[in-house]
């Protein structure tokens, strides 16, 4: 009898034993992936220039020689090493992961137990709470001001863990490093201070990592234009991140993925020509939108917010896409809908804004 009702007690049958908590996930939605080159791609935040060409130089040598046959070193410590030279850290602050993402999720699992509570501003990244999910916790959140202040630090009291992602997403805001400091001490929680788009930012908050309810995550994916490689790392108190391996995959970042994110950080010449670049773009991005009617956030990340007063945007969203240019449209209650538009080129967006011209 191929139901999902028991004939006898008319219960839903969970299909293979998959956990109730699972079941009723909403899960996260990555942004769309077009699998053919005709469209322009402003929707996931990626890097629109090529990585260092020291990176492809690192590959092909992983590639033609002995790497790939062999697991790789599951602490990353080649990498660790190179990241405490440039960042001026301890190596053993740090913890190497497939993506931030990745450690994000084995810092919920460090922290937070089932039926524990996990915590974040909103509107902010929509994985936190399904990572609260997925570990069988509770999931609050408190709104950012209307200024994209912080929510006082009370409301969070009971937490087990704090996410908030700084420079925000979706607005690009970010909470100053003084600011920051003081609302952790009032705060007394453990925080991961999510600074994914921080290399577009005028400042960071690496130095709070020596709090040690404080851990601070990177992501290679943006600024070093390494997506697809999926590499991202945690810095924290040494005694943090002994506790943190314990719970992190074995082999977590491949042989490909090490070799590659250690060329990107070693070109740190690379990294501020895109910068510069992307910078200058976003600035350009923000001052014509604003002449176009939008309601503008100023951004310290590569992307804009940006919404309309006078109108709903999801039809501007849904033309645009009919002419083959993706953004990020959301909706949060109590902010209304706006558009996330990754930096791009300066051609994609010369497109994009002509084509909003055209839309009105």
């Amino acid at each position: 009898m191929s139901s999902d009702i028991s004939p006898v007690s008319g219960i839903t049958r969970r299909p293979g034993g998959v956990r109730a908590a699972v079941q009723v996930m909403a899960g996260y939605t990555p942004g769309e992936q077009p699998r053919d080159g005709q469209w322009i791609k402003l929707n996931t935040n990626e890097n629109p220039y090529p990585p260092s060409p020291r990176v492809i130089e690192a590959l092909h040598g992983a590639i033609t020689g002995d790497r790939l046959r062999k697991y790789p070193d599951p602490l990353g410590t080649a990498f660790r090493h190179t990241a405490a030279r440039i960042l001026d850290i301890d190596p053993d602050s740090i913890i190497i992961g497939n993506g931030s993402d990745d450690i994000l999720t084995i810092v919920t699992r460090t922290f937070v137990s089932q039926d524990g509570v996990v915590a974040a501003c909103t509107p902010s990244y929509v994985l936190y709470r399904s990572l609260a999910e997925i570990q069988g916790a509770r999931f609050r959140e408190a709104p950012f001001g209307s200024d994209w202040s912080l929510p006082p630090p009370f409301v969070f009291h009971e937490a087990d863990l704090v996410f908030l992602p700084n420079p925000n997403s979706p607005s690009g805001t970010m909470v100053s490093s003084q600011v920051l400091a003081s609302w952790i001490d009032e705060l007394g929680r453990p925080i991961v201070i999510d600074e994914a788009y921080v290399d577009f930012a005028d400042q960071n908050a690496l130095r709070l990592a020596a709090n040690s309810n404080i851990v601070v995550t990177r992501s290679l994916s943006k600024s070093y234009s390494l997506a697809g490689l999926r590499f991202g790392f945690g810095v924290a108190q040494p005694a943090v991140i002994r506790e943190m391996l314990k719970v992190k995959d074995s082999y977590n970042c491949d042989a490909l993925s090490l070799v590659a994110a250690q060329a990107a950080l070693e070109d740190q010449d690379h990294l501020r020509q895109t910068r510069a670049k992307i910078l200058a773009t976003r600035r350009r991005l923000e001052e014509n939108l604003r002449l176009l009617g939008y309601d503008v956030t100023p951004s310290q990340a590569n992307f804009v917010w940006c919404r309309r007063h006078d109108r709903p945007v999801r039809p501007i969203f849904d033309e645009l896409k009919r002419r083959q240019i993706l953004v990020r449209y959301m909706s949060f209650a109590g902010y209304g809908d706006g558009l996330r538009i990754s930096v791009g080129t300066d051609a994609e967006i010369d497109r994009l804004l002509d084509e909003l011209r055209r839309i009105g």
